[in-house]
């Protein structure tokens, strides 16, 4: 019954189409007129979603652009405000820090460019057991460079007031190896280093690195360097690309992703730009979970990202990672000679500044207390004495 109904319908709607065919045409142009324009409408839709996604991520990029351009660390004709009194204590906290470091000059620029000053950074455990042979390395170069050490909030010990580390240490906090502290207590000396104008490179080292030339050497060779010295490079293995998380997009990719050596040396500007740095610190510390640890990725990566034609992507502490496992080879007493420490610090070939050199490393570790007695020994042959 209804399918008779039907074919009736259609006979008559022929048949009227066939005496009003005017009308009919007016139906279609009507038709095509509703999807030509529900087509507009659909892509005038997804044009406005595509541009607010657009908006959002300029307004980002805008955001971080403002936030270091009113950041006076890019405008170096201001002064620098007077610095936060160093104390072993941890009453200065991380915001008021960087509150200090954004007033302070950036750029290459420095307070005394006829003497630019190196700040060498240590990050420690508890105290500097192989102090004497550092004491050696600096003596006599006083106003060619400026210490800060980083040492646990537990440890109160203050050395003599002849020591060259004498009051030099900041207001530190817990480290934990492994975790983001250890990052931020890197950002932490460097804040504090960034704080003297005159500091125009800065290297990171720990209790158990050696200094492998004297320090006029190593002066010369980073204040002339046009680059920094950061370990960057893409490790294809689960120990490189392995520990990348998606869940860093869009921020970080899997091709920015990169790996390199804790221990470096950097440029006045790459410093502040690792200071003032907040979107990618916090994408790590919410991502980079072990088996990722941030100390190995974070400024790699980062350098990576925002600054890679200022690093050369080595580093110049030395280690020996052949004997496997999560840390590098400790050595000890009989460990030390001649032969050991020139196969470190003339048995190598890299480029420094575009030119091919045997010296590549200015620092090694990880050396045990015991080591101090044959160092000292050495120490007038390793520092030309």
């Amino acid at each position: 019954m209804k399918k008779q109904k039907i074919t009736t319908f259609v006979k008559e709607l022929n048949l009227r189409m066939k005496k009003e065919p005017i009308i009919s045409l007016r139906y279609i142009h009507i038709l095509g007129t509703v999807v030509f324009f529900t087509s507009v409408s659909s892509l005038v839709i997804l044009l406005a979603l595509y541009l607010n996604q657009r908006l959002k991520t300029s307004l980002f990029l805008v955001e971080d652009y403002h936030t270091l351009s009113s950041n006076p660390l890019t405008s170096p004709s201001l002064s620098p405000p007077p610095p936060p009194r160093r104390s072993s204590g941890s009453n200065v906290s991380d915001e008021e820090l960087m509150l200090h470091t954004a007033m302070v000059p950036r750029g290459e620029m420095v307070m005394n460019e006829t003497h630019p000053k190196v700040a060498f950074m240590f990050l420690t455990r508890w105290d500097l057991p192989l102090s004497p042979l550092w004491e050696m390395f600096f003596k006599e170069h006083k106003g060619f460079y400026s210490i800060y050490v980083h040492a646990s909030p537990e440890s109160t010990e203050e050395p003599p007031d002849s020591s060259v580390f004498y009051k030099k240490r900041i207001p530190s906090k817990a480290v934990e190896w492994g975790k983001p502290s250890m990052m931020d207590a890197e950002k932490r000396l460097l804040s504090h280093a960034l704080l003297e104008p005159s500091n125009a490179r800065f290297v990171l080292l720990s209790e158990t690195c050696i200094p492998l030339f004297n320090f006029t050497t190593v002066y010369t060779y980073l204040t002339r360097s046009t680059r920094s010295f950061l370990g960057s490079f893409d490790d294809p293995r689960p120990m490189g690309r392995g520990r990348y998380s998606p869940k860093m997009l869009p921020h970080v990719s899997l091709s920015d992703w990169r790996k390199g050596s804790q221990w470096f040396e950097v440029s006045r500007r790459v410093a502040a730009e690792i200071v003032s740095d907040r979107r990618y610190d916090a994408v790590f510390k919410a991502h980079c979970r072990p088996p990722c640890y941030m100390d190995e990725h974070y400024l790699p990566t980062l350098v990576n990202k925002i600054c890679p034609e200022m690093n050369s992507n080595r580093t110049v502490t030395w280690v020996d990672w052949s004997r496997g496992g999560p840390h590098p080879a400790r050595f000890v007493r009989k460990d030390i000679s001649v032969g050991f420490l020139d196969r470190i610090r003339l048995g190598s070939n890299c480029s420094y500044d575009g030119e091919v050199t045997n010296v590549c490393f200015l620092f090694a570790r990880k050396f045990h207390v015991s080591t101090l007695e044959p160092l000292m020994k050495m120490a007038p042959y390793l520092f030309a004495l």
